[in-house]
Order: C-alpha cells, then structure tokens, then sequence
C-alpha cells in the first residue's frame, strides 16, 4: 500500500498526502522511493501544473527515515546502497518539468528534510510543532540523501554546518530568516499557499542570505579553510575525537562546494555507509531504540492527569523541578519555601530562563507572560488542596523529609502525590509514618533540572501502581526519560557514581595530581572529571550522602576522612567559588593549596589510562551488582541512566554494553588484579558468573536487547515511537549531579 495519496485539484495542481498507515509517524520506508517515483511519473502523465507534498498526519511531516532499515545493512555495502537510492529518488524530484512544493507542519527531521530540500519550494507553519533538522550526527551518521550538498547552498556553509554538527532543531521564524523555507503561514492555509506557489514554474537558484563577513568568507577557497579548519578543531575539542560523524560531515560539505557534483554526493553516501557500520553508530542507535522502547513501560491513559503540582524547596532544584513542570509539562505551579525570598529566587529561576528565549524569539513576550503565570509561591500551604502532586526538594534529612510527608497529607487532598527528590534515602523510610504510603514515590532529578534528561523513579513495596503510572507520566511531560528503580540506599546512578568519585578521591590523596585525574576521564569520554563534578554537587552534598550509603551498603562506600577538611575550610566546590578548584570570572584553575590542606605530596605514578580504567572498574562493577540485586530491570534502563544521568559515553554505549564489547573475562581480570591491592575492587559475583559462562549482559550484539526483560505487568501500553529525534549526550555544560 503506497504512503502517498494523489488528487487533482482544479488548477491542475497535483496535492500529494503523505500518511504511513497506522504510525503516528510519517517515516521513510524501504518501498518509499518505489512510491515516490511511481507518484512523480502520475504527475508527467497528468501534465500538472505543479505537485504539492502534505502531510496526513495531524503533527508532523516527515519525522525522518526508519532507523531500523539500518539494521538491515549487515554490510558496508547495504548501507551504501541505501542512501544512494535515497539520493537517486531525490534527484527525479529535481528532475520534473513541473515545480514541487513540501508543505510543512510538524516536524521534518533527518530524511523528511532532506525530502524537502528535494523540492524547489518550501512553505511551513508558523505553529510551534513545526521544527526543521538534520539530527543524523546524534546517531552517529550524516544525512545521506543530499543533505550535506542542499543545505549549505541554501543557508550558507557555516549555518549549515552549525545545524548538522549539533543536530540542532530549527523553528520556523528562524529557517524562513535563514532561507531555508520561502514562507511561514498561519496552518490554516498552509495549502493554499503552497499550492499558488506550486504554480509559479520551477524555482530559480537564489544566493544563501549571508552577512558581509559571512559572504567574504564563503565566496573564497582561503575563507573556506579558514570555515572548515575552524569547524576542525571545534569538533576535536568537543569530542576528543570519539565521534567519527561530525568530521564526515565536515568533508561531504566541503565535497559539496569543492568537487563536481556526482563526487560530492558520492563522497556523502560513502561517508554514510562508513559510519552506519562503526561501533559509536550502532551504540548511539541502540540508545534510540532503548528510549524509545522505554517509552512503551508504565504508561497507562487510564490515570489521571497530574496537572497542578507544588515544589517544596526554593532552592536550585526546586526552581528545576518547578520550572519543567511549569514550561515542559504546562502544569500549575505552586512554589512553597520558609522564605519569600526563596520563592522569589525560584520565579526568577524561570524568568531568567525564558527571557533568554525570548531575546532570541524562540518565544514571545506574551508566551513568556503566560507561562509564568502558571508558576506561584509562598510561606504556607495555601492551595496545596487543589495539587495533583507535591514534589520535595530540600536537603537530605530524614526527619525533615518525614514531617513533609506528614504536613502534605493533613494539607492536601487524600489522592494527593508525595515525590520526593531525595537522591540516597530509600522511600520506605521517608513513607515510614505516612498514613497514605501509597502516595509516596520517589521522584529524583539531576541538575540542571531543565538540561539533564533523566529522572529516577523509585517507588518503596507499599507504592500503588497507579502513583508509579502517574508519576511516569508526568516525568514523561516534563520531557524527561524516567528509569523505575528498586527503594535502596543511592537508588541507581548515586549508587554507582559514589565509587566511582571514591577512586578518584583516593587517587588524589596517593598523589595524583588533581588536573591529570579529571583530564583522564575526560579523555575516556565522560563530560567533567570526578572531581570537578564534585564541585558542581558540592562537596558537602556528596559528604552527606557517602555516609548513608556507607551505612545502608557497607564499607565500599566509604568516603575519603580527608574531605572532611575542605568543608570545614569553606571549599564547597562552585558555590563558594572555591574546592578542589577556583572559580572566577576568567574562569576556573587547580587551587594547589588543596594539596597542602590535604596533606598531599603529588607524586605521579599512573598514567591517565590507569586511572581512567580504575574509576571507571569501579563504576562497572557496581552497575553489575545493580542489576543482580534488581535496583533496575535491566542492562537497557542500566545504560541509559549512566549516560542520561551522569554522562557516561553514549559513543560507548553505557556500562553494560561496554562490558560486553570488552569481554566480560577482561573486566573480571582487571578487577582482580585491583583487588589484590584494595579488596573493594573485588568482581561482583554476578560478573564472575558471566565470565565463567562465557555469557553476556545483553543477549545479542544488539544495544536493545535486554538480557532481563521488564516484567510484562510493568509494560502495559505500548505507543508509538514519537519521531525520528535522537539521543544527544548531556554536554559539558550540562553537569549531573
């Protein structure tokens, strides 16, 4: 059955609908070229005046091509062969006698554009569902059916190349400036319009609206290398030269305004087969499909909305929580803090945030108008009857936390959530006096709130199913991708990261110098070192957590006495501009007298690779020992909440995977040889059994086979996958916490 669907209208313009049955999403198929063709031999044979390209679907054009047709590619070969039909089949649109027009609502994204960089004209909706990318590099590739040679000749080279390195989601204010789409109208005439311009004949070549500088700079074979060198050396620091994608693209561009044009696309689809087969694609991919497979687990439509919530806690997260519950989820929000200015801090949190949108007309003044209106605060609990949820955001005391639970079922109503932000305190304990402990979940965010993608959610045995449903689906509101997880001390990502900070602390006071220990895992892949990620919790967070996690989970977890120093000495980390580094206006730098205060005499015996490998041994191990006491359900929701919570390297794939790619024999034989120093080191009994089976984490060599399956109670509803968006790595200037 063809995806496309033909009528005739009386100005003899051909209105071509687009519409995958039964998806939510239009996506490119296998047989989409065979039915394009087909479709644009109609149009000939009719002797249109035009064909216009719309969408049947209520809220996106084309989201991008089947991820899973890579799958398919078990060859270099096949991969090839894909994109050099994609690009054929666009090329026959170019081809036509008559003018071709996309008109654009939702999102087209990846393949959808390139679709609609086929056609000579392009109107989209002014809506703000309407959003235009070439996000491949977030999966490891580069747009493969003439994006890299269409793009730059309407936007210029660099823009293009800032939207294709970053995968960066255009608006349609921002691609009708940068002339990428002739015009931007209001939906209801949408059609209209682009059928007028359906009949305007083919479209002229026009110039990319550049700037003086700009056009100085492109119109040049120097200004040009002076564009690609830059575009160079930004990616390598960036990346560290992990993901080979970015410098593809940078080649197949500059193909397209060096070579002629059968070599540049050639160089485009052979710079795609090349990447569709490396390791860091297929790992980027599998964490595509593992978030989109999550997203068919705990959803039920037969909960009720979550649509007034309350924050408890004024502070940093606090105004996170509130502001994604606010401007993602479009909840009401009422922001409660023992001070006004606490609450006033949290508002302006938010206003800060959208004012940047706004300078950038992202949004309007009213919009912004609007949605902080959806945010208030106080002193008390007025209101707090009419709340859906009530999130707890202040400091790790259990006590305090406890007389919340209490406060919020005498003030609100008897259905009324409990979510507490906690990040080590198992929930049992905070429902432990709870007269409604059904209500009461765990809710754990990292900061930023508003950067960081996920969400822990940790419901204790007495949760009802419908708060973990409600929960989920709210998290999912607030554009975050929520990971269930078992009520232990640490929960899952504080429970691995603890050792993993705890080695690079160790190391430190053995002698290694601050800088070469945050450089090692930098260069392993990770955002942040250990320790310049210390400073951005707070040095103090982290000693408050090490001892619950000592007490509930055992010697291992026990933190370093030395830093006992620097919080007694005010070295808090960022917040007061002073830890294991300095923080001022030029920037940041080792503070050396931490070495003295800590009685430290630096002398250098690792390599950076040896301390990376020993940080990094202790974070597997205990992932190991997650999945084997079933803190999560899974390798999958493993991987995922390493990298989406502490950025472990998505090009890696997560702990689980990385163990598999590296065997799990060498992972038990490094850890053995570290334990013979340090018994912590010692393999997790699980992880000796793998080895000893020959077995592995996940069942095939594929990321979204998951060796244990989410049981099917939890898995309820399943949904569609939403669009053709991929995972993109948190950057360095997104710091878990």
């Amino acid at each position: 059955m063809s995806v496309f669907t033909y009528e005739l209208n009386e100005k003899r313009v051909a209105i071509v609908t687009i519409d995958v049955p039964g998806e939510k999403m239009n996506t490119l198929r296998d047989s989409f070229a065979d039915d394009l063709l087909v479709t644009l031999k109609q149009g000939q044979d009719d002797n249109i005046t035009g064909m216009v390209f719309i969408s049947g679907k209520a809220d996106n054009f084309i989201a991008g091509a089947d991820i899973k047709m890579l799958d398919s590619a078990e060859q270099r070969e096949d991969a090839l062969a894909l994109s050099e039909m994609c690009q054929q089949a666009f090329f026959s649109m170019k081809k036509q006698p008559y003018p071709t027009v996309a008109a654009i609502h939702g999102a087209a994204l990846g393949g959808g554009l390139e679709f609609a960089l086929a056609c000579d004209y392009r109107i989209c909706t002014d809506s703000v569902l309407t959003k235009l990318g070439l996000p491949e590099v977030q999966l490891g590739l580069l747009p493969g059916g003439g994006g890299t040679q269409r793009l730059p000749k309407l936007v210029g080279i660099q823009k293009a190349l800032e939207w294709m390195l970053t995968g960066k989601q255009i608006r349609a204010k921002q691609a009708k400036k940068a002339g990428l789409v002739n015009d931007s109208v209001p939906h209801s005439i949408l059609l209209d319009v682009a059928a007028k311009y359906a009949m305007k004949g083919k479209a002229k070549v026009v110039q990319p609206k550049l700037d003086k500088i700009s056009k100085l700079l492109e119109s040049n074979p120097f200004g040009r290398n002076i564009i690609f060198k830059k575009a160079h050396d930004n990616v390598m620091k960036k990346t560290g030269g992990h993901y080979p994608a970015p410098l593809n693209i940078i080649k197949a561009v500059r193909a397209s305004v060096e070579l002629g044009e059968l070599k540049a696309y050639k160089t485009e689809a052979e710079g795609f087969a090349d990447l569709v087969m490396t390791d860091v694609s297929k790992s980027l991919r599998g964490i595509f499909f593992a978030t989109t497979e999550m997203k068919k687990e705990y959803k039920s439509d037969d909960v009720a909305p979550v649509k007034r919530t309350a924050v408890l806690g004024g502070g940093l997260m606090g105004a996170g929580i509130a502001h994604v519950s606010a401007v993602k989820a479009g909840a009401l929000v009422r922001i409660k803090d023992v001070a006004q200015q606490g609450v006033s801090n949290a508002m302006n949190y938010s206003y800060k945030i959208l004012s940047k949108r706004q300078k950038r007309r992202i949004m309007s003044h009213s919009e912004l108008q609007l949605t902080m209106n959806r945010i208030t605060g106080g002193t008390d609990y007025t209101a707090f009857k009419h709340v859906d949820m009530v999130i707890e955001a202040v400091f790790e005391d259990l006590n305090l936390k406890q007389s919340m639970v209490a406060d919020i079922e005498r003030e609100s109503r008897e259905d009324t959530i409990f979510a507490s932000n906690t990040s080590s305190l198992p929930i049992s304990q905070i429902a432990e006096q709870a007269q409604r402990p059904e209500n009461v979940i765990g809710l754990h965010y990292f900061s930023p709130v508003e950067k960081m993608p996920l969400v822990e959610i940790i419901p204790h045995e007495g949760t009802s199913q419908e708060t973990i449903s409600r929960t989920v689906n709210f998290a999912r509101k607030q554009g975050k991708t929520p990971i269930v997880v078992k009520d232990k001390a640490g929960f899952y990502v504080n429970r691995i990261l603890a050792p993993y900070v705890n080695e690079a602390a160790n190391l430190l006071l053995a002698g290694e110098p601050i800088e070469k220990i945050d450089q090692a895992l930098v260069e392993f892949g990770f955002p942040v070192g250990p320790l310049a990620l210390l400073d951005e919790v707070g040095i103090d967070i982290g000693s408050k957590i090490a001892p619950i996690l000592e007490k509930e989970l055992g010697e291992r977890f026990k933190a370093p006495n030395a830093f006992e120093r620097l919080i007694d000495s005010k070295r808090l980390g960022r917040k007061t501009d002073r830890g294991f580094y300095t923080y001022e206006k030029k920037g940041k730098k080792v503070d050396e007298s931490v070495y003295e205060l800590l009685g430290i005499t630096q002398s250098p015996r690792l390599n950076k690779q040896e301390i990376a490998s020993r940080c990094v041994a202790q974070m597997l191990n205990e992932a190991a020992r997650c999945l084997d006491e079933g803190i999560i359900a899974s390798a999958r929701d493993g991987d995922i909440g390493a990298i989406f919570g502490i950025g472990f390297p998505p090009f890696l794939g997560g702990p689980f995977s990385y163990m598999d790619k590296r065997g799990i024999n060498k992972v038990c034989s490094e850890l053995s040889t570290y334990a013979s120093e340090n018994v912590v080191f010692t393999p997790a009994e699980s992880l000796m059994k793998l080895a000893d089976s020959g077995a592995c984490f996940y069942a095939t060599d594929k990321v979204q086979t998951v060796l244990v399956e989410v049981p099917t109670e939890q898995a309820k509803d399943s949904v569609q996958a939403e669009s053709d968006n991929v995972v993109a790595k948190p950057s360095s200037e997104e710091k878990p916490a």
